[in-house]
């Protein structure tokens, strides 16, 4: 029946070879089963996806495990937030400059110095529509440049920004903490010190530098621009400002034309790293290690992970400690070997990484800032003018309890992270955790504790 419906009218001869014609259709049959490939007549079935499709998904999946069950991602960004906010805070609770008004930005008119709360509230809200207004219009500049590719404008711009940061606001900052502390030094050793340390950060910023000491300097910048928006903005405007800077970022990052999502897309295009002076970048940076061997061309070849670079020998305990374990070395051998074949097919396609030979064995490795999450500056900033503004009213409680927000608001921000892998904004969940935390535990927890403390009450 199968030669009537396949071959159609048979003759005798053909019938004398039956035996083996079925054997050779038994044998294609079988090997089509093995192939996955659909017989004749028979129900199409589900097309094989492309290989580098495949690859890609499995690089994709790899990725979203070490980012959402790797304790090191967290970790490098818990520390450098919790360092900027030590700082804000550090300087809030003993220098009194900080924490005085009367100089105001030139981007809010209105300095609140009615005692209606009406009023306060308008004048508030046109100093947060203002200072908005100037950042959406200084971002979109921004991004414009950069679309048409006016580098030496951006980096003239940020340039100058840094060198008045490290030069002119370093020596402000120095200044009044000798002050506060009643530290003796000259004009000469002064200039000295702040001549130093600005060169010395200008080329850690723009130039080549250990990632370590190109993270302290994007830590200090931040802490300093924290100070100088709680220094110069009116206390309700300051509120305000960061309820509002949240949905900005919201937008900003999400929606089709947000200014920064065009410009995170034009630099994925272009493979390009956004400007360093803008964006902190946690490191993690591991190598991928091929063993060359020329015996057989046809097996596959032996691969293994190499050390992360900049980091101890004894990052397994550091896993276990942080109570996360390594991935499974099939699982690691298995991705090296995709990332090394894909390499081998495509060697024409840009790279963010080197090949360096050590012993016999090729080794790939990604530069220090092409990889880790990222981490916007003005998350930092924004991040520490919550926590700093909290502290300038001398309650620790609220202070700790705007830095657990942070931090909690930050975990879920990297949560979602790993879910959608795409770039999110890091300010609202942050934000709004601090906001309502601040005023929960200003208005409602710290009072109910100071009542109980009167009363001698303990619970």
């Amino acid at each position: 029946m199968a030669e009537l419906v396949v071959g159609g009218n048979v003759s005798g001869s053909q019938h004398e070879s039956g035996a083996p014609s079925r054997r050779q259709r038994d044998s294609r049959s079988s090997q089509q089963d093995l192939l996955g490939e659909q017989a004749p007549g028979s129900r199409p079935a589900r097309p094989e996806r492309p290989r580098r499709q495949q690859e890609q998904e499995m690089i994709e999946e790899e990725e979203e495990l070490n980012l959402k069950y790797g304790a090191h991602h967290v970790i490098k960004l818990f520390t450098p937030v919790t360092l900027c906010m030590a700082v804000v805070v550090a300087t809030i609770s003993s220098i009194t400059y900080y924490t005085e008004k009367g100089t105001y930005l030139v981007y809010t008119p209105f300095h609140e110095n009615s005692d209606n709360a009406g009023t306060i509230a308008w004048q508030a809200l046109a100093n947060a529509g203002i200072m908005l207004a100037v950042i959406a219009v200084m971002t979109g500049l921004l991004v414009l440049a950069y679309k048409y590719e006016c580098k030496k404008l951006i980096h003239g711009w940020l340039f100058l920004s840094s060198l008045m940061l490290l030069f002119l606001f370093s020596y402000l900052y120095l200044s009044e903490v000798l002050k506060a502390y009643n530290l003796p030094m000259d004009y000469i050793t002064l200039g000295i010190i702040i001549w130093n340390f600005g060169i010395m950060g200008m080329f850690s910023i723009y130039w080549k530098a250990p990632l370590v000491l190109q993270q302290a300097y994007l830590i200090f910048i931040s802490a300093l621009m924290a100070l100088i928006f709680i220094k110069y903005l009116p206390n309700w405007t300051t509120w305000v400002v960061l309820a509002v800077i949240s949905l900005w970022d919201l937008f900003a990052v999400l929606a089709p034309f947000g200014p920064l999502r065009i410009l995170v897309e034009t630099a994925q295009e272009r493979n390009e790293q956004i400007f360093p002076s803008l964006i902190y970048s946690s490191g993690m940076v591991y190598a991928l290690v091929g063993t060359t061997t020329t015996e057989n061309s046809d097996q596959q070849q032996e691969q293994q992970p190499a050390r992360p670079s900049r980091q101890s020998e004894n990052r397994s305990a550091d896993d276990a400690a942080d109570g996360f374990r390594e991935p499974d070395q099939e699982r690691v051998v298995d991705r090296a070997a995709r990332v090394r074949q894909w390499m081998e097919e495509h060697p024409d396609e840009p790279r963010r990484g080197r090949i360096v030979e050590h012993g016999g064995q090729e080794v790939v490795e990604e530069d220090d800032e092409d990889s880790g999450v990222k981490l916007g500056l003005g998350d930092f900033i924004f991040y520490s003018i919550l926590v700093g503004k909290a502290s300038s009213n001398g309650d620790w409680n609220t202070t700790l309890a705007c830095f657990v927000a942070i931090l909690i608001g930050l975990c879920l921000t990297l949560v979602f992270l790993a879910v959608f892998r795409r770039a999110l904004p890091a300010l609202p969940i942050s934000i709004t955790f601090g906001l309502i935390f601040y005023f929960l535990t200003s208005e409602v927890v710290s009072p109910f504790c100071n009542a109980l403390s009167d009363q001698q009450i303990f619970i």
